[in-house]
C-alpha cells in the first residue's frame, strides 16, 4: 500500500507550524500506523532529513501517549481505538492522510505531533488521589462495596488521559477527563472522607489551566478510546456544587 501524508510540522510552540506533504511506500495492510509513520521516518532519516516527531509508548491502547488528529479526528476513524490500536488496512490504497496535533491552549505543542499534557498531571496532583490511612490491602478487600459502585469506579478509572476528549471538544474541555478522575474515587469508600476536597480542587485547577467549558455536544465521549461516559460530568458537576453551597 502507499499514502500521501500531510503532516503539521512545527518546531515548538511558538514556532510557525505548517503542513509538509511525504510519500509513503510499500506499506503492510498490517501494519500499525504507528508502524507506517516508522517507516515513514526511516526513509526520511535515509535522505538526512528530521524525523517527525510523534508520541508512542506501549503501542498496546494502553499508556493513552499516541494521540494525533487524523484526517480530522482524535485518534482517527474508529471507535474506542487509540491512534496505535488503527491499522493500515482500514485506509484506503493511496489514500491521502492528514495529521495533525491535538489542539488546544492547554496542550501547546512540543514538536510536530507531540503535545505536552503536563496540564492532566496538574490536576491530578491537584486531589486525583486519597492520602488518609484508609488501611492496607487486606482492609480495603474487606470493605463491601455495591456492585454497582464498584462497576461505575473501574469504567471511570480505565481513562487513560490520552487527551481525546480535548482535541475532539469544539470549546477544548476537560471536564470528561477530570471527571473520570474525580469519579472512579467518588464511588469508593476510600475517596469519601476527601471528596468535597477533592472535587473543588480539580476542578479549580482545570480552570487555571485554561481549558474550555463543557457544552454537552458529547464529542468526547464519541472519541475517548475507552468509552469513558458523559455521565460522569454529571456526576461531578453535582457533587461540585453541593461541595459549594455546603462548604
Amino acid at each position: 500500500m502507499k499514502f500521501t501524508l500531510r503532516v503539521w510540522r512545527q518546531d515548538g510552540p511558538d514556532g510557525q507550524g505548517q503542513f509538509t506533504t511525504h510519500q509513503v511506500e510499500n506499506v503492510s495492510p498490517d501494519s500499525s500506523f504507528l508502524e507506517m509513520l516508522d517507516v515513514l521516518n526511516d526513509g526520511l532519516e535515509a535522505k538526512s532529513e528530521t524525523p517527525i516527531a510523534f508520541d508512542s509508548d506501549c503501542r498496546e491502547g494502553i499508556c493513552g501517549t499516541c494521540g494525533m488528529v487524523i484526517n480530522g479526528l482524535a485518534h482517527g476513524p474508529g471507535v474506542r481505538r487509540a491512534t496505535c490500536q488503527l491499522y493500515m488496512r482500514e485506509f484506503q490504497d493511496g489514500e491521502t492522510l492528514t495529521l495533525e496535533p491535538f489542539r488546544a491552549q492547554a496542550f501547546p505543542v512540543v514538536k510536530d505531533l507531540i503535545v505536552d499534557r503536563s496540564a492532566f498531571d496538574r490536576i491530578i496532583q491537584a486531589g486525583g488521589f486519597v492520602s488518609v490511612n484508609t488501611g492496607a490491602a487486606p482492609d480495603a478487600n474487606a470493605l463491601p462495596i455495591k456492585k454497582d459502585d464498584a462497576d461505575e469506579a473501574f469504567m471511570a478509572a480505565a481513562c487513560i488521559g490520552c487527551g481525546a476528549c480535548v482535541a475532539s471538544c469544539k470549546n477544548a474541555s476537560a471536564m470528561l477527563f477530570t471527571s473520570a478522575k474525580v469519579s472512579h474515587l467518588g464511588h469508593l469508600p476510600q475517596g469519601q472522607p476527601e471528596r468535597s476536597e477533592r472535587v473543588l480542587k480539580m476542578v479549580e485547577q482545570m480552570d487555571a489551566e485554561g481549558f474550555g467549558s463543557c457544552t454537552n455536544t458529547e464529542e468526547c465521549e464519541a472519541a475517548c478510546p475507552k468509552g469513558i461516559s458523559v455521565s460522569n460530568i454529571a456526576r461531578m458537576n453535582r457533587d461540585y456544587w453541593q461541595a459549594k453551597l455546603l462548604g
